[in-house]
């Protein structure tokens, strides 16, 4: 299992929750689907810093995004 893929899919779903958190309160509607976003990027954040603990920090954590971009769309 790739835990860095796991790592980027969760950073990516967290950058979501803003947008979609801000265009739920201006259409006056409650954010599940910002919430959901939340808990399953933070999930995967999680469980990929659980299973390497030593590996994500803020300092690699544009390393990381970068080497995962290069391996898959390589």
């Amino acid at each position: 299992m790739d835990f860095d893929l796991i790592f980027v899919i969760g950073v990516t779903l967290l950058a979501f929750v803003i947008p979609a958190t801000v265009s739920a309160y201006a259409d006056r509607r409650w954010p599940k689907m910002a919430m959901m976003m939340l808990l399953v990027g933070g999930g995967a954040i999680a469980y990929a810093a659980q299973e390497n603990p030593d590996t994500y920090s803020l300092d690699t954590l544009d390393d990381v995004i970068v080497e995962v971009l290069g391996r898959y769309m390589n």
